[in-house]
């Protein structure tokens, strides 16, 4: 059985956890380790069962459990060798857990074959990834401004999918923000809106994908119904009907997704 959970996720911290068998994985570690111990606890898990921990890049969110992490625990560390370059200079002692990895490159973690793909973002050689299982396959893409072509590519066919829904467009540009950060999140180096979130997951129902997670929403400029109801609208409007479709909590466990 091969199972997904966000631990947490948004701009201030994101962690995913995705199992098959006696494989787990975590995707990124933005969270306090005391944070994901407790998640893992309540899935009959510890830091000590991760097979892995793979990094999508190295923004605080996404790293910041690392420092203490390090400390009492020494897990292999998958990141795109931008990303890698980044944390060895912010990590001490990290050295000796990277597994650098060019993107687009595909490696083995117990029972998952891992895909990376490069992804849009203000952060150096950011990627996301494909999980393959022999239950299907789970899909992660958050942090880019757009949908990329070797992302859409990637992730074709995928049956779980962790996708960006970031921000209500007419939202952020009427919020408090300061112009430089709203273009930079709008930007093709940014985030994706909720509209974009519903093209993409369109797409992906077209090509197999039965679940979707949206994530990784901004607290000030978008709200989980907002989110729900634009991506909702348009699987519907395009004969997606049976698509399961959930947003994930950014600051506790998401309920356990089966493949």
């Amino acid at each position: 059985m091969t199972t997904l959970c966000t631990l947490a996720s948004g701009s201030s911290g994101n962690a995913t956890l995705v199992s098959a068998g006696s494989t787990h994985i975590l995707i990124d570690a933005g969270i306090s380790v005391r944070r994901i111990n407790t998640a893992l606890k309540a899935l009959g898990l510890s830091i000590a069962d991760l097979s892995a921990l793979l990094i999508t890049h190295s923004h605080s969110d996404h790293v910041s459990a690392l420092t203490t992490l390090l400390k009492h625990y020494a897990p292999s560390i998958y990141a795109s060798n931008g990303t890698a370059f980044d944390l060895r200079n912010r990590f001490s002692g990290i050295s000796p857990l990277l597994c650098p990895f060019t993107s687009g490159d595909s490696f083995c973690v117990g029972a998952f074959r891992i895909s990376s793909f490069s992804t849009s973002h203000d952060a150096g050689d950011s990627v996301c990834y494909r999980l393959d299982s022999a239950d299907g396959a789970v899909g992660i893409l958050t942090d880019t401004g757009y949908v990329t072509a070797c992302a859409a590519d990637v992730l074709c066919g995928v049956s779980t999918l962790v996708l960006e829904s970031n921000h209500d467009v007419e939202t952020l540009r009427s919020g408090a923000y300061p112009y430089y950060l709203k273009e930079r999140i709008l930007g093709r180096s940014g985030h994706l809106s909720n509209d974009d979130a519903a093209q993409f997951a369109v797409s992906a129902a077209k090509n197999g994908v039965k679940d979707v997670l949206l994530a990784h929403l901004s607290h000030e400029n978008n709200t989980p119904a907002m989110a729900l109801n634009t991506v909702r609208q348009a699987l519907d409007r395009n004969g997606c009907t049976s698509v399961s479709l959930a947003v994930a909590p950014r600051s506790e466990p998401s309920p356990v997704h089966i493949l």
